[in-house]
C-alpha cells in the first residue's frame, strides 16, 4: 500500500499508429474484387462515413505490441517506475491469459496488471479503475494501455445486401495503440468522472467469436452493427449524463478548452453532440484522416492537440466516451 491520494493527474499521453494506411477506395476496391457481383458505387464510404483511410496492422503486430509502442513511448515521459498496468482495450491477443501479461512481459515488467474491457470506453474506464487504486493508496502510477486490432475482424466475402449493411461499419474501424500514466499528484488533475450504461441496447452491435454464445463458429468471426441504430442509442443518452458532471463539478461546458470525443461515423457527429451538450467548434475531430480507432480515439485526439498547440500543460479537457452495449464515459481533467 502507498499513502492514499486525493488527487491524481495524467502524466503522460501517448499514441502508436500502425504505418500502413488504406484507402476507402481501396477499401471499395477490395470489396468489388472480392465480390464480383457487389454493386458498390464509387466513394459510398466517404460519402455515408466521412471516412477516408485507416491505419491496418501489421498481420505480425498483435493488440499487445500496438499497446506497447505507445506505453514504452510514455513510461520514457515518467521519472518513476510505474506500479500497476492495466490494458483497456475491445480487442486482445487471446481469451487466456490476460493481454496485460502479455504487455508487461513486451515491457519487461513484473508487477500486479489485469485487463478492463468495454467496447471503445475501455480506456476510460482503465483510467477510471486507475483513479481508484490510486485514491485508495493501492497504487501511486499506473500504466493504462489499448491495443486495438479490429480490421481483423473486418468481413470482405459477403453473401447478401442485408450482410453488407451489416458489416458496413467495420470498414471504417482502425488499428492503433495508446498508452496514459496516471499518478499521484499534490494538485488535482482529473476533476471528475461519470459513468452510465443503457445496456438494453447491447445488441446494436456485437463481434459474437470466442465467447459461450459461439465458441468455434467462424461466421461469428466478423463485426455485426447496425450503423444507424447505434447513432440512435447514443441520440437516446441525451445531455443528462453531461449536465450531471457539470453540476457535480460547479461549472459549464465553455469551461473546457477542448472537448475529446470518440467519433463513429462524420455525418452523425454534430447531431450526437448536439444531442450530449457539446458544443461541436470545441471538438477534435479524427474520424476523417484516422477511422474509427475504438477506445484508441481518445487518446489520440488529446495527443494531436497537444503535439499541434491546441491545448498544453494547464489546459481543462472535457473526454467523451461513447461504446457499444451502450455506455458513456466522461472525465473531466485539468493537464
Amino acid at each position: 500500500m502507498t499513502t492514499p491520494s486525493p488527487n491524481t493527474r495524467i502524466a503522460a499521453i501517448r499514441v502508436s499508429l500502425p504505418e500502413t494506411v488504406r484507402t476507402a477506395d481501396e477499401t471499395e476496391y477490395m470489396l468489388r474484387t472480392s465480390n464480383p457481383g457487389l454493386r458498390l458505387p464509387t466513394g459510398l464510404i466517404s460519402r455515408m462515413t466521412g471516412v477516408r483511410r485507416v491505419h491496418v496492422r501489421h498481420p505480425d503486430q498483435q493488440a499487445s505490441d500496438l499497446a506497447a509502442d505507445a506505453a514504452r513511448a510514455a513510461l520514457a515521459d515518467v521519472t518513476g517506475p510505474v506500479d500497476h498496468l492495466i490494458f483497456a482495450s475491445a480487442s486482445q491477443d487471446l481469451i487466456e491469459p490476460a493481454t496485460s501479461h502479455i504487455l508487461a512481459d513486451k515491457l519487461g515488467l513484473d508487477l500486479p496488471v489485469f485487463d478492463v474491457k468495454n467496447a471503445c470506453n475501455s480506456l476510460v474506464n482503465g483510467m477510471q479503475t486507475a483513479y481508484g487504486l490510486i485514491a485508495t493508496g493501492q497504487a501511486s502510477r499506473v500504466l493504462v494501455a489499448s491495443g486495438e486490432t479490429p480490421t481483423s475482424a473486418v468481413r470482405w466475402q459477403l453473401s447478401s445486401k442485408q450482410q453488407f449493411l451489416r458489416s458496413f461499419p467495420g470498414y471504417t474501424m482502425s488499428d492503433g495503440g495508446a498508452a496514459v500514466v496516471l499518478e499521484a499528484a499534490d494538485a488535482p488533475g482529473i476533476e471528475g468522472m461519470y459513468f452510465a450504461s443503457q445496456s438494453r441496447h447491447w445488441s446494436i452491435g456485437t463481434l459474437p467469436t470466442g465467447g459461450s454464445m459461439f465458441p468455434r463458429d467462424p461466421e461469428a468471426t466478423y463485426f455485426d452493427m447496425d450503423g444507424a441504430g447505434l447513432a440512435e442509442a447514443f441520440m437516446d443518452l441525451g445531455p443528462g449524463p453531461v449536465f450531471e458532471l457539470l453540476d457535480r463539478l460547479d461549472t459549464s461546458i465553455e469551461d473546457f478548452d477542448l472537448i475529446a470525443m470518440h467519433q463513429v461515423a462524420e455525418p452523425h457527429l454534430p447531431r450526437i453532440a448536439e444531442r450530449l451538450g457539446v458544443p461541436v467548434d470545441r471538438i477534435v475531430q479524427t474520424i476523417a484522416e484516422h477511422g474509427n480507432l475504438a477506445s484508441v480515439t481518445l487518446p489520440l485526439q488529446l495527443r494531436l492537440a497537444l503535439d499541434s498547440g491546441r491545448i498544453s500543460e494547464g489546459s481543462r479537457v472535457l473526454m467523451v466516451g461513447l461504446a457499444g452495449g451502450i455506455s458513456i464515459g466522461l472525465v473531466a481533467v485539468t493537464l
